[in-house]
């Protein structure tokens, strides 16, 4: 799957709306076939960042997102609210799902 956290740090004046003005994009995103996952978070640090989490089943379904209709329309939109460029880490790894942290085994 393609695993991707990117970091976004919003203006101050729009960080409590953030769901909200990114809730067509996420809905959108979480109804393509090939997405796993699209979660956002925010910082306990900062509360002018967020964090997004997402999965792609594979290249495929990552190259259908970027290509997707929706995707252009944030690309054009969310940048007026953000104070820089997101932030991004994204990989390819060989797993299809979240696995256990061992570590911290409940029950």
């Amino acid at each position: 799957m393609i695993f991707i956290t990117a970091k976004f740090r919003v203006l101050p004046e729009h960080a409590e709306q953030w769901a909200d003005i990114t809730r067509d994009f996420t809905e959108a995103t979480r109804a393509e076939p090939g997405n796993l996952w699209f979660d956002w978070s925010r910082s306990l640090d900062d509360p002018t960042e967020y964090v997004l989490v997402e999965a792609f089943r594979d290249g495929g379904a990552g190259t259908a997102h970027v290509q997707s209709a929706h995707f252009a329309a944030a690309m054009a939109t969310l940048p007026q609210h953000l104070v820089e460029t997101p932030r991004i880490v994204s990989q390819t790894v060989d797993q299809d799902d979240w696995s256990e942290l061992g570590e911290m085994k409940v029950g």
